[in-house]
């Protein structure tokens, strides 16, 4: 009797240690996920809010607000809306694959987005980011990049 208690017992422990071994992994696939996505957002909010805009953004940008790239490859993109779209798997930068990301996918949606801010529709850029995690997790972050 008493090595049957034991038994279930054990069985018990083995069972709370295993579901918590399989959780183990999701902090560090998030922190991952989060590393991922400042990348990414550190590149795109770094470029001219539009490709008309000058070098050094002055004059401000005064045309119709516009998406998607206007002909370049990635490693030439060189204003906000020319991240629309592209689902990158394994994620890149400009020099190349980012192969600490392995599993990892990334998403972009560049839209115009002033009224979101009060401001007139030509006058913000919202970007989303959604990064997928190998463990099928989907993360989804948003910034916005105002004309000024």
């Amino acid at each position: 009797m008493t090595i049957m208690i034991i038994g279930i017992a054990i069985a018990g422990v083995v069972g709370a240690f295993s579901l918590a071994s399989q959780r183990s992994a999701d902090p560090l696939i998030q922190s991952q996920a989060v590393e991922l996505a400042q990348l990414y957002m550190d590149e795109i909010l770094a470029k001219k809010y539009d490709d008309a805009t000058p070098q050094g953004g002055t004059p401000k940008y005064s045309g119709s607000c516009s998406i998607g790239p206007n002909g370049e490859d990635r490693a030439s993109f060189d204003d906000v809306d020319d991240y629309h779209n592209p689902d990158v798997s394994p994620p890149a930068n400009a020099e190349g694959v980012l192969s600490r990301y392995q599993g990892f996918s990334v998403s972009i949606s560049v839209s115009c987005a002033g009224a979101d801010l009060g401001l007139a529709a030509s006058e913000a850029k919202r970007v989303d980011l959604s990064i997928s995690t190998p463990n099928g997790q989907t993360l989804v972050f948003t910034a916005y990049r105002v004309n000024f």
